[in-house]
């Protein structure tokens, strides 16, 4: 029950930088379209990132041992950290607006950019041996929920949630690689 939490809570926090995202493209406009298409490549990323992760993981996670709960715990924390560090990096630069067609290209290049730090969360989780079926399900869904309701915010509310959502999220990581690493979760 512990690891189901654990990779809830993960999934929730990485969805955030999707939900971050969305608001950003939310601000410009959206249809339909727009939301079928966020949620398809959002989610299909946020899924197969972690998987990928995971068979990487598991075939080193033996190697690690008894100490491998710390490294999947250090490599949430680390994730997290990055994440928050790389948000505040962005607002001071102020992020590019996306424009107000989507491209497909510029889709899914945003896509795989937001996901790539789920190949340390699934090589993280590997420790933990989660399923991997269940982990990109799961990732899947929370990312397209998260997304969908980043879009519609973002449309409806503007700027003011988007600023926070990825410190948000990576505070999340460092707290639960912190928490598989005392014991309380995994």
């Amino acid at each position: 029950m512990h690891a189901l939490l654990s990779l809830l809570l993960v999934s929730l926090s990485v969805g955030l930088s999707n939900f971050a995202g969305a608001i950003g493209i939310g601000l410009s406009g959206i249809n339909v379209r727009t939301r079928v298409r966020v949620g398809i490549a959002f989610g299909f990323f946020e899924a197969l990132m972690p998987v990928i992760g995971l068979l990487l993981g598991e075939a080193v996670a033996g190697f690690f041992g008894h100490y491998g709960k710390y490294v999947g715990a250090a490599l949430l924390v680390l994730t997290g950290a990055y994440t928050i560090i790389q948000a505040r990096a962005t607002a001071v630069e102020q992020k590019a607006r996306m424009p107000r067609s989507l491209r497909m290209q510029s889709l899914l290049i945003l896509a795989l950019a937001l996901s790539i730090d789920n190949l340390a969360v699934g090589f993280a989780l590997a420790v933990y041996h989660i399923d991997i079926v269940l982990a990109g399900f799961t990732f899947g869904v929370v990312s397209i929920v998260m997304s969908l309701l980043g879009l519609e915010l973002g449309h409806r509310v503007g700027k003011r949630v988007e600023a926070w959502s990825e410190e948000i999220g990576g505070g999340v990581l460092i707290l639960v690689g912190l928490a598989i690493a005392v014991g309380v979760l995994g």
